[in-house]
């Protein structure tokens, strides 16, 4: 656990001073494989792209462990598995080119790259602040969740699920589309409850969790893998709505999407610490014990 958490912090600042890495793809053959699974249908066909990709990486994982310098090649191994699995685009880079955008069309045509969908993301502080933790999600925290549980094949399990949800341009068929979305639900399912309890602690516990309370109400038994974590955007929203409503006089200035994007970077970044925080003492607490 602690060279995961190592190779965590070296890959975070890596992307800090080099927001380019996470646009770093070599997935040419990833396609070519799924353009052959054209005659497979369903979960069959789910597996069978995944497959190979995620047993390539614990087969390189552990020949390169049985190598001379093993555990700095594993390492080294898991760091570049990270770093390819943060994206499709840095995270806090997009973050600052809605910021640092010279005006408001300028910034609401920037916030359009938070979009994993291709929807339409409204200038609004609503709208942006959702758009904003379901990227930080999908980004950065799930990758983070299944990089710390299962090493590099987690982080990349989750990478590729996602890339097969958001690609239109590998054109899986319905049934595999269902597959895809079932199996990225199931994955995005612990990693927003810990997201939104995070979000809970640096931010406004009781909006937060009230929010995350209704949703569990109305909430049915399959929800984990049929339904996206629409609980983590409804926290977000009340989060946002919090500040809205306790500006008491400043309307204009709390409802305001810039201020409110702002105040919400500022809230994942003590989130992520808190995580990273987390891990650490987890770390201390082996090393003692």
């Amino acid at each position: 656990m602690a060279l995961r958490l190592l190779a965590v912090l070296v890959a975070l600042g890596l992307l800090h001073l080099m927001p380019q890495l996470a646009r770093w793809r070599v997935d040419g053959l990833f396609r070519r494989w799924i353009a052959q699974l054209a005659d497979t249908r369903g979960v069959g066909r789910v597996v069978l792209a995944l497959l190979p990709a995620l047993a390539l990486c614990l087969l390189l994982s552990w020949l390169l462990g049985r190598a001379p310098a093993g555990e700095l090649l594993q390492w080294l191994f898991a760091l570049a598995v990270l770093v390819y699995c943060f994206g499709p685009r840095e995270f806090e880079a997009d973050l600052e080119a809605i910021v640092n955008a010279p005006d408001g069309a300028h910034r609401e045509a920037a916030a359009q790259a938070l979009s994993s969908d291709g929807r339409a993301i409204g200038w609004n502080a609503s709208a942006l602040g959702i758009a904003v933790v379901y990227a930080a999600l999908r980004r950065r925290f799930g990758v983070l969740f299944w990089f710390f549980l299962l090493g590099p094949v987690g982080a990349l399990l989750y990478r590729l699920t996602q890339t097969l949800r958001q690609d239109d341009s590998l054109r899986l068929d319905a049934e595999s589309d269902t597959g895809v979305d079932y199996l990225a639900n199931a994955l995005d399912w612990v990693p927003a409850q810990l997201m939104v309890f995070t979000l809970a602690v640096v931010g406004h516990w009781e909006a937060v969790i009230g929010a995350w309370r209704r949703w569990q109400l109305q909430a049915t038994p399959t929800s984990w893998y049929r339904s996206g974590p629409d609980f983590l955007g409804a926290a977000a929203q009340a989060d946002i709505l919090t500040e809205i409503e306790a500006g008491d006089g400043y309307f204009e200035e709390r409802s305001d999407p810039l201020f409110e994007l702002i105040r919400l970077r500022s809230a994942l970044l003590r989130a992520l610490l808190t995580w990273l925080s987390v891990v650490a003492l987890i770390v201390i607490g082996s090393w003692l014990g």
